[in-house]
């Protein structure tokens, strides 16, 4: 298995909205009532280098595979060192250690780039995968919100999981 991972670009929008509008249009795990397209993900990746924060491709035998970034938790200044983490992997390539790889990757980065902590917020369905990701990488139950979210005429809660990248 030949994986790469590289820093994103806006060149990557279709790959990024292909992997992510199949989770938009068959789960309830983004919470996103429409799928957002190429444009709005050209434009993430733009925001996100711009304000110098990560967002990594994943690409196995040169096919985007996954993305992993990171984006401000709150907007209020003292919240600057904060930040939530997103990952979304091809279905097809799931349960073969590229999600492990590209988590550690993007919270290297992360770090470097000045985060101290992470919070993941987890939807509840479909999510077993993904919980077991992140604690494997070390994030730890920070809280639970209940029926925050409706998607495909079902409420969903989420679990939010903390990381401390820096103690200081």
């Amino acid at each position: 298995m030949s994986l790469n991972l590289r820093a994103a670009s806006p060149a990557d929008a279709a790959g990024l909205a292909r992997i992510y509008d199949h989770y938009v249009t068959t789960s309830t795990v983004t919470f996103e009532l429409t799928a957002p397209g190429p444009v709005v993900w050209a434009q993430k990746v733009e925001d996100l280098g711009s304000a110098g924060w990560p967002f990594l491709i994943a690409e196995l035998e040169g096919r985007l595979v996954g993305f992993a970034y990171v984006g401000p938790w709150r907007p209020r200044p003292a919240y600057a060192h904060t930040v939530e983490d997103t990952i979304y992997l091809d279905p097809a390539v799931t349960g073969q250690g590229i999600g492990t790889r590209l988590l550690a990757e993007v919270l290297d980065h992360a770090q470097a780039a000045g985060a101290r902590e992470v919070v993941a917020v987890i939807a509840d369905a479909e999510t077993a995968a993904s919980l077991a990701l992140h604690q494997r990488a070390g994030f730890t139950p920070a809280g639970r919100l209940e029926r925050v979210g409706r998607t495909f005429d079902l409420w969903s809660g989420t679990t939010l999981l903390q990381k401390a990248l820096a103690i200081e």
